[in-house]
């Protein structure tokens, strides 16, 4: 980042006086310089730093246009740019987001400093949800690698490069719990359970912001709260969640974002019980800043405040500006005539108090100077190269892919491969050779010709000649396109002339001629992610019929899954060798899947949801409550078993770990006091290999009925050949402590607690511990 102090803005230089306002003094604390600048401040220009706007291009339009022939959405986004520098000029925005060339952002910027009456710098914001030009796994693998410190090493590298180019602040991590696979966004969270995302969004917002130096951006957790919960897995659906699932289920990640220190939180678009969460102030107000603590800014996504007119919450736009920042929302992200544009008028009509104006407006500003801005305000061009290319940030990113796998399935130790005794290895699937799937969706600035793919990875460890690649069967295209695909020149699919008889014909004799096939099935990026819930978790295409005529041939098969969600695979987990989960991998994805195929690493990474046997099980959770008749639990369903197909938790290793003498430090507590419970754990094979600890508990009566088990710490741990290491985790309020709707309070029971640390959800709860009111003995 450039040194050079930004030049004083137009009206400063034309002040005879030459005095230095108070806000630029760097010395000076934060709050003196935000009081400062806010009494400076006009009504119009407090609006515009709660005001965010898109900025798609460069403002100028290609030479001899004849704009008003073209359709008027068409003209209307070519007419945006200019009409956001426009704003800008005149001090009416605060933030900009979906720039990513450097010089763009520098320009923009000298706008705002050099060419507004008080020279307050932007906010750049940005989609940095699991890398920049360095694509690391999606964030659904990052949680599967149950690996919090490797989490905030790989969100650290997406800062450096993001910041790199000029960008400020991330619209990450997203923390909401999914609990239905059927919802597209499932792949950019962490899963089903609030314990492990809780220790996933620290992690991410420890790696993001750091100490928010120059190579550090602001976290920006979303979407508070309850959008993992929309009806049906609809995105954008409404939800209704009851009190005691939301504090329990889906704050947790929420109050871990805010304690890890995050400097912003964005709201989400659906109504939550019946309010619209962008403007619910029980929800921005009372519980994020009142129990929560949280003292950042609020931003809406993306045109949320003028949706609450849309949804029948908001009269006009006025109305949903005003009672959006009432509610506590301190910024409006809006692609074009922004409701907050109006809060000037509503000042001075006396609908809204400027105090409450100025409140989010300090907000705003407080982050800006916290993160240097007004005295490092411009990238550094010259730096961005080396940053966006830095080999350090493909070997995290292959790290971290390698870390995220889970072996689902190990029949008679198909997995590794070894590459000394293979001879033709089939690879079958349009997935294994496509460059931009395996980056997974939500990412705008990447580079596919670096990527590598599955097919890739296998042939430069085997070589070309014993890798024989047939792309089979097409891969159903999305009924409803889209809307992300039209900004993505690097999207690929299915030609319309495929072959699909002809393809699948040629990928089981490639099968049948190999020595082993590993077939490469899934879902494409644009298959997952916003705007891309499904009504069904089968394979896409006839994916699942190839799949049965390979399996058919004879020839071992090793299965890996690209998805960023449980896939209906009854039938393929019942002929297949091996299964490997693989998600989206990221920019070094296809060395990441071949390393481990091939023994160079152990998987250990761990699923983070309950895997369905099919959609129409869900939601399921292994979290559940006992209810009536809990020795039916497994027989709900009169034609099949309503269990998983493979449980929260569960993942295989080429080792074998040996679980033995779990013990509590004491056999009773009282209420508030922390017991430890500890278990060894011996490698008793004959390679190192990872191993993912994982304690849970079950209440046994209390003031509330509480689920089955419940994860309440874990840890990922690297033990050589006969190794041996204790591992101990504490029990207390922390653990025990819950949200009764009996009590409608936080509330720790004096009952009697199973204990069991394990490898998966379905380990045993042998240790038990009695906690007794408290003070007593």
């Amino acid at each position: 980042m450039t040194s050079t102090p930004p030049a004083a803005p137009a009206s400063e230089r034309q002040d005879n006086r030459m005095t230095t306002p108070p806000y630029r003094d760097a010395e000076a604390p934060v709050s003196a310089r935000v009081d400062d600048l806010l009494a400076r401040m006009t009504l119009e220009e407090k609006a515009g730093q709660l005001t965010q706007y898109f900025h798609f291009g460069t403002a100028e339009l290609p030479a001899g246009l004849d704009i008003d022939a073209l359709p008027p959405e068409h003209r209307a986004f070519l007419e945006q740019p200019a009409a956001v520098e426009a704003a800008l000029e005149q001090g009416k925005v605060g933030s900009v987001l979906f720039v990513t060339d450097v010089n763009l952002t520098t320009r923009l910027q000298r706008i705002a400093v050099e060419e507004t009456r008080l020279g307050i710098p932007l906010l750049f914001g940005f989609d940095v949800i699991h890398g920049f030009r360095t694509v690391l796994p999606a964030p659904i693998a990052l949680a599967a690698s149950w690996n919090p410190d490797l989490i905030e090493q790989a969100q650290t590298v997406a800062a450096r490069e993001a910041r790199a180019v000029g960008i400020h602040w991330t619209f990450a991590p997203m923390i909401d719990i999914a609990r239905d696979p059927r919802w597209g966004r499932i792949v950019e969270g962490a899963g089903e359970d609030p314990v492990l995302g809780a220790a996933v969004a620290a992690a991410q917002v420890r790696g993001f912001q750091g100490d928010l130096g120059h190579d550090r951006l602001l976290a920006g957790p979303k979407h508070l709260a309850g959008y993992g919960a929309a009806r049906g897995g609809r995105d954008y659906d409404d939800a209704e969640v009851s009190d005691s699932e939301l504090r329990n289920v889906y704050l947790p990640p929420f109050r871990a974002a805010v304690d890890a220190g995050a400097a912003n939180v964005m709201s989400a678009y659906m109504d939550l019980n019946g309010v619209p969460a962008s403007a619910n102030q029980w929800l921005l107000t009372e519980i994020l800043r009142d129990e929560m603590g949280f003292e950042g800014f609020v931003v809406s996504d993306a045109n949320a405040v003028r949706s609450l007119e849309t949804q029948h919450f908001a009269k006009d736009p006025t109305d949903a500006a005003v009672r959006a920042l009432e509610a506590g929302l301190d910024m409006e992200m809006a692609i074009s005539d922004a409701a907050f544009s109006r809060l000037p008028s509503a000042v001075a009509e006396g609908i809204v108090d400027e105090s409450v104006l100025d409140t989010a407006v300090r907000r705003v500003l407080e982050a800006k100077f916290r993160l240097g801005l007004f005295e490092r305000p411009y990238a550094d061009a010259s730096t961005v190269n080396d940053v966006l290319d830095a080999i350090e940030h493909r070997e995290v990113a292959q790290t971290a892919a390698e870390q995220s796998f889970v072996l689902l399935k190990n029949a008679d130790r198909a997995l590794p491969l070894s590459a000394e005794h293979l001879g033709t290895v089939a690879v079958v699937g349009q997935l294994a050779d496509s460059r931009r799937d395996l980056l997974g969706p939500w990412v705008f600035d990447h580079d596919t010709a670096e990527t590598v793919t599955i097919l890739d990875g296998l042939r430069s460890r085997l070589g070309d000649d014993a890798v024989v690649y047939a792309p089979g069967a097409g891969i159903l295209e999305r009924k409803f396109p889209s809307a992300f695909d039209r900004a993505d020149p690097t999207i690929v699919s299915t030609p319309d002339d495929w072959d699909d008889d002809g393809e699948i014909e040629r990928a089981v004799a490639a099968a049948v001629a190999a020595d082993i096939a590993v077939v490469v099935v899934g879902q494409r990026q644009n298959q997952a992610g916003e705007k891309a819930s499904t009504s069904t978790l089968n394979l896409p295409g006839r994916q699942q019929e190839q799949l049965e005529r390979i399996t058919a041939t004879g020839t071992p098969v090793v299965l890996v899954v690209v998805s960023g969600r449980p896939l209906d695979l009854r039938r393929s987990s019942e002929h297949v060798s091996a299964i490997l989960q693989a998600w989206y991998p990221g920019t070094r994805g296809g060395d990441a899947v071949a390393a481990v195929l091939l023994g160079e690493t152990s998987p250990a990474g761990r699923l983070p949801f309950t895997w369905p046997r099919h959609v129409g099980q869900v939601p399921l959770i292994y979290s559940h409550l006992r209810t009536f008749e809990p020795q039916e639990q497994s027989i709900r369903y009169f034609e099949e078993e309503s269990t998983p197909l493979f449980p929260f938790g569960h993942g295989l290793s080429y080792a074998e770990f040996e679980y033995s003498g779990l013990r509590v430090d004491r056999d009773t507590m009282s209420v508030g006091d922390t017991a430890v419970v500890s278990v060894d754990i011996r490698n008793t094979s004959d390679r190192t290999a990872d191993e993912v600890a994982q304690l849970y508990v079950h209440q046994r009566h209390g003031a509330s009925s509480r689920p089955v088990r419940e994860l309440k710490g874990f840890q990922r741990l690297t033990l050589g050949p006969g190794e041996q290491r204790t591992v101990s985790f504490p029990v207390g309020p922390e653990q025990l402590r819950y949200w009764s709707a009996a009590t409608r309070s936080e509330t720790q029971d004096a009952t009697t607690v199973d204990v069991g640390i394990g490898p998966s959800s379905t380990t045993a709860l042998d240790a038990v511990l009695t906690v007794t009111p408290a003070h007593a003995r």
